[in-house]
C-alpha cells in the first residue's frame, strides 16, 4: 500500500496521497498546521479540566467528611436534648401519676399509748364485745380493762351519723376525765367526738355541748340521768351501754340512778360490765338486764401468770375426752396446779401431788379424809392446807373429834422434804 492511500491529504507529515502525485501540489508548514495547534491547546484544557476536577472532588470530599462529622454530632446532640426532653416529660408524667395517688401520711397508729399486745383481759373481751354479745368481766386493776372496752366501743362507732351511740359509765368524776382521755387517745385517728359529763361541773355548759356532735359519752350516772330527763341527751340511738367498776355502779348510790337510765336505752342494747369484784347485786343485775352473757374471769389465770406458774381445771360438767387430757397433763407433770371439786378425791393416785389446799372447808369428816389423802402417798410426806372462815370453825371441831385428830395452824417454818425436787 503506498502513502497516499495509507494517509490523507496532510496528515502523515505530508505523505499523504503519495510524494509524487500530484506535483502541483504544496504541502503546508509543519508549524501552521490547524491539528497540531489545537492538539497542543486541547491537551492543555484537559489537563486544566482534569486537575479542576480533582480539585473538586477534594472540595466535594472534605465537605462531605466535614458534613458527616457535623451531622453525627447534631444527631447526638439531638439525640441527647430528645432524651433529656423524654426523661423530663417521664419525670413530670411520673409525679402526676403520684400526685394523683393521694398518698396518705405515714401511718403511726400502731404507737398509740405504746400498746404491743394485747393483754389477758383485752384477748379475751374486744372479740365478744365486737359481735354484739352482752359481757361480764372480772379482772383486777392495772390489766388494760380500760382499753378492753373502749377500743370495741370506738370501734362500733358510725363517725358520719351524729347520734350518742355509746355511753360508758364510771362511779367517780377523776375516773371518767381518765376514761374519756384514754377514749380521745385512742380515737384520735377516727374523728369521733367524745364528751365527758359528771357531777360537780357546769350543767349549761353540758347542754350546749350536747347540741355539738357527740358519738361517745363518759360520765357519772347521776349526771347523764338528768341530761336525759331534761330532754338533751338523747339515748335512743345509744346501743353499747359500758359500766366500768360495776361492783361500786350497783351499789345503793347508783343502782337506782343506772335502772332508770336503762330505760332511755333501746331494747337490743349491749351491756359490758368490768369489775375487779362480783357481788351479790352484780349477778343480780345480771340476770335481770344481761340476754346470754358471756363472763370472764381472769382473776386467778392472771394471779399464776403474774407468778410464772400453769394451772388446770377439773369437774364433772366437762367433757370426759377434756376431763382425760387434764387428768393425763397433770400425772405426767405437764401443770403443777389443778383446781378441782369432790371429783378428783376419789381414787386418783398421783406420787407428784405433796400440796393439798382446802379453798372451800368440807363440811364432813369422809370428805376431807379423802381430799387430804391425795398427798403423802405411799409414806412420801404431804401437807394439807385448810382455808378456814369463822363459819367453818364448827365444821372444824367436829372433824377433829371424829378423826381423832389435831389441826393445827401453819408452822413459820415446813419442813423442806414436801417439796417436789
Amino acid at each position: 500500500m503506498n502513502n497516499r492511500a495509507r494517509y490523507p491529504p496532510g496528515i502523515g507529515l505530508g505523505r499523504g496521497g503519495g510524494v509524487n502525485s500530484n506535483p502541483a501540489f504544496q504541502s503546508r508548514n509543519p508549524q501552521h498546521q490547524y491539528v497540531q495547534r489545537n492538539l497542543v491547546q486541547h491537551q492543555q484544557q484537559y489537563q486544566q479540566h482534569q486537575q479542576q476536577q480533582q480539585y473538586q472532588q477534594h472540595q466535594q470530599q472534605q465537605q462531605w467528611l466535614r458534613r458527616n462529622q457535623l451531622g453525627g454530632t447534631d444527631s447526638s446532640v439531638v439525640d441527647e436534648v430528645e432524651k433529656t426532653v423524654q426523661s423530663e416529660a417521664v419525670d413530670v408524667s411520673s409525679q402526676d401519676w403520684k400526685a394523683k395517688l393521694n398518698i396518705p401520711q405515714a401511718d403511726t397508729r400502731f404507737k398509740t399509748e405504746g400498746f404491743e399486745r394485747p393483754s389477758p383481759i383485752q384477748e379475751e373481751s374486744i372479740p365478744i364485745a365486737l359481735t354484739g354479745s352482752d359481757i361480764l368481766a372480772r379482772a383486777k386493776n392495772g390489766t388494760g380493762k380500760t382499753a378492753a372496752f373502749c377500743i370495741p366501743a370506738l370501734e362500733k362507732i358510725d363517725q358520719d351519723t351524729n347520734v350518742i351511740q355509746a355511753v360508758i359509765l364510771v362511779p367517780t368524776r377523776e375516773l371518767a376525765l381518765q376514761t374519756s382521755q384514754v377514749c380521745k387517745e385512742l380515737g384520735k385517728h377516727l374523728k369521733i367526738q367524745v364528751m365527758v359529763t359528771t357531777g360537780g361541773t357546769s350543767l349549761k355548759d353540758d347542754i350546749m355541748r350536747l347540741y355539738q356532735p357527740v358519738h361517745l359519752l363518759v360520765g357519772t350516772p347521776g349526771r347523764i340521768l338528768d341530761l336525759a330527763n331534761k330532754g338533751v341527751c338523747v339515748l335512743k340511738d345509744c346501743s353499747m351501754l359500758v359500766m366500768d367498776e360495776a361492783d361500786k355502779l350497783l351499789s345503793p348510790e347508783f343502782q337506782p340512778s343506772i335502772e332508770q337510765l336503762i330505760r332511755f336505752l333501746p331494747v337490743n342494747r349491749q351491756i359490758l360490765m368490768f369489775s375487779a369484784t362480783f357481788p351479790v347485786t352484780v349477778k343480780d343485775f345480771k340476770d335481770r338486764y344481761l340476754r346470754k352473757s358471756y363472763i370472764i374471769n381472769l382473776m386467778d389465770e392472771l394471779t399464776l401468770k403474774e407468778l410464772g406458774y400453769s394451772c388446770f381445771y377439773i369437774h364433772a360438767k366437762m367433757l370426759q375426752d377434756h376431763r382425760n387430757r387434764v387428768f393425763h397433763d397433770f400425772r405426767n407433770g405437764a401443770c403443777r396446779n389443778l383446781v378441782c371439786t369432790d371429783l378428783f378425791t376419789r381414787g386418783i393416785d398421783i406420787q407428784a401431788v405433796n400440796v393439798v389446799i382446802n379453798f372451800d372447808f368440807p363440811k364432813n369428816s369422809e370428805t376431807y379424809l379423802h381430799r387430804v389423802g391425795r398427798s403423802g402417798r405411799f409414806g412420801h410426806l404431804g401437807l394439807a392446807v385448810n382455808l378456814i372462815t369463822y363459819e367453818d370453825r364448827f365444821n372444824l371441831y367436829r372433824i377433829e373429834q371424829e378423826l381423832g385428830t389435831e389441826i393445827k395452824q401453819i408452822p413459820p417454818h415446813i419442813d423442806q422434804a414436801i417439796y417436789c425436787r
